[in-house]
């Protein structure tokens, strides 16, 4: 798509999210406990919690944090209940979104998350009004200059079912969820390692917006992040290349 580069904005997001160091380490904390609440504290068993950790690390959380965290949520030690709770709905312009919590309050956590779209002019919307929208998977993206061909010969032979991209405007490893950590090990054994890695909620089809409806959506979606419960924020717009460093 001309002019709206998928790198570009991921990246974007990516540093405004860097930019709240705080706020990053509070989620990635959060997010080893429920995976260890959910598939138990040893991450060579638990892909999830495997992940979580890999992602923690690399942002640089002490790793006497990650291990209270692993042991809360594997009942070892007293700590918040998380549980998880997805939201979807519009929001300005037509744009799908989709909020995934981890909350120990669902009450406040739906009250934030309704203020934000009221706020932003969005809506709200029921349980699958937008998931239809969006493919659960397990995406890596790596930057202009990567070596594409050796990206995609280890992808393919590492449970990727989409790769795309090139040396140019980077490149796109998408697999399904259970086999992301394995491939992830792979490209990194073979020295590839990508910028950004993380299961998603994919859209099955961006939508290109620019101008005003693209400030609008922009500033949605930073509230939307600034929520203490929100963990991810996945939404189908795609902003242009020459907008993403303009104000919000």
């Amino acid at each position: 798509m001309a002019g709206h580069s998928k790198w570009a904005n991921i990246r974007h997001r990516k540093e405004r999210m860097d930019a709240k160091k705080g706020k990053v380490f509070s989620r990635l904390i959060r997010e080893v406990t429920v995976a260890a609440k959910i598939g138990g504290g040893d991450p060579d068993a638990n892909p999830r919690l495997r992940l979580a950790l890999d992602r923690a690390r690399e942002a640089n959380v002490p790793g006497d944090n990650l291990e209270r965290a692993a042991k809360r949520g594997a009942g070892q030690l007293e700590g918040a209940d998380y549980e998880e709770i997805r939201y979807e709905g519009y929001g300005p312009a037509g744009a799908a979104v989709i909020v995934e919590c981890l909350t120990d309050n669902r009450n406040r956590t739906l009250a934030e998350v309704r203020h934000a779209f009221t706020r932003n002019g969005g809506n709200l919307g029921a349980d699958g009004s937008v998931a239809f929208l969006f493919r659960r998977c397990g995406r890596a993206l790596f930057p202009p200059g990567a070596d594409a061909d050796r990206i995609m010969e280890v992808a393919a032979d590492n449970g990727a079912d989409e790769v795309e991209g090139d040396p140019e405007n980077g490149v796109e490893v998408v697999s399904p969820p259970e086999k992301f950590p394995a491939l992830l090990d792979a490209l990194k054994a073979a020295g590839l390692r990508p910028e950004y890695a993380e299961v998603v909620m994919r859209p099955e089809n961006e939508v290109a917006l620019s101008g005003e409806d693209a400030r609008k959506v922009r500033k949605f979606l930073d509230a939307l992040e600034d929520l203490d419960d929100a963990q991810k924020i996945h939404a189908n717009a795609v902003f242009p290349d020459d907008e993403e460093d303009a104000p919000s």
